[in-house]
């Protein structure tokens, strides 16, 4: 099994996706704030430098689709895996169509395409949690268990345990991995019930890192070769408390990321990007 943890937070490609001007009346959302959309555009063009300039990731960028006011949530429509990506079936009826500029792109990658074509099935991949060691899937309003069970059955390498997620939008609205055996997690009962249940299900022993608040648990974490290990998170203007947590954290290269407008229409900073790590020859 360290084996398979050897490669944990390697990347080499991302997947974006642009920002469509009715993302700030049309998208989905769970409260009714107002969206400042040019800010919401700056925060994404700042969050994909630092993918592409920072971190020398190479960029794929689709273009937002304005039939698709939820589509820069690329997370959501794909799941890879080393090389293999599987493409979802989201929960939401009107964010089914986001899939199809998201499969062409794997498509182009030379990935081993799966596609989720069971009508019974949901899934977004913001309910998916890869640790490198196990999958768990959050049985959340948008992804149901014959959704988990077809994600079980594309990854049969990896275990694959269910989540009840009860008052979030995703089970990644509540952790995200920090590291190797790193759980980030929030600290509100719902989230520290979802951790118990994880580490309930688990053979392995995570760690955990708890910050204050909920929606700051949500960061992207990536080992780099030429610049070690990297978290991007919260900014201190957000989440002052969750900050001074991720300040602690000695050994790595921290990016705090805005993401103050996405936040209202329930975007967290994994929910803009689909990583890969392709080997060479590929």
């Amino acid at each position: 099994m360290a084996g398979l943890m050897a490669g944990f937070g390697c990347y080499t490609h991302a997947i974006v996706r642009g920002i469509p001007t009715s993302l700030a009346k049309e998208s989905l959302r769970t409260c009714q704030a107002e969206v400042d959309l040019s800010k919401a555009q700056r925060e994404h063009d700042a969050y994909v430098h630092i993918l592409r300039t920072t971190l020398g990731l190479e960029v794929v960028e689709l273009p937002a689709e304005e039939t698709l006011p939820d589509c820069v949530f690329v997370e959501d429509a794909a799941v890879v895996c080393g090389d293999t990506a599987l493409i979802t079936r989201p929960g939401a009826e009107s964010r089914r169509r986001e899939t199809e500029a998201m499969k062409g792109a794997l498509k182009d990658l030379n990935l081993n395409i799966v596609e989720m074509t069971d009508e019974n099935a949901t899934l977004d991949g913001g309910d998916v949690l890869f640790t490198g060691r196990e999958f768990f899937v959050g049985l959340s309003k948008r992804t149901n268990q014959r959704g988990a069970e077809i994600l079980a059955d594309a990854f049969k390498d990896y275990a694959v345990s269910t989540v009840p997620v009860m008052e979030k939008l995703h089970l990644k609205s509540l952790c995200s991995m920090g590291g190797p055996g790193l759980i980030v997690i929030g600290s509100s009962e719902p989230a520290q019930k979802t951790l118990k249940i994880m580490q309930q299900m688990s053979d392995h022993r995570y760690d955990k890192l708890t910050v204050p608040d909920d929606l700051a648990a949500n960061c992207i974490y990536m080992n780099l070769p030429d610049k070690g290990q990297v978290l991007l998170h919260c900014t201190a203007e957000e989440y002052p408390e969750s900050v001074k947590v991720f300040d602690k954290l000695n050994d790595y290269k921290l990016f705090p990321v805005s993401n103050s407008e996405k936040v209202k229409v329930d975007g967290a900073l994994t929910c803009c990007s689909v990583l890969i790590n392709k080997k060479s020859g590929n």
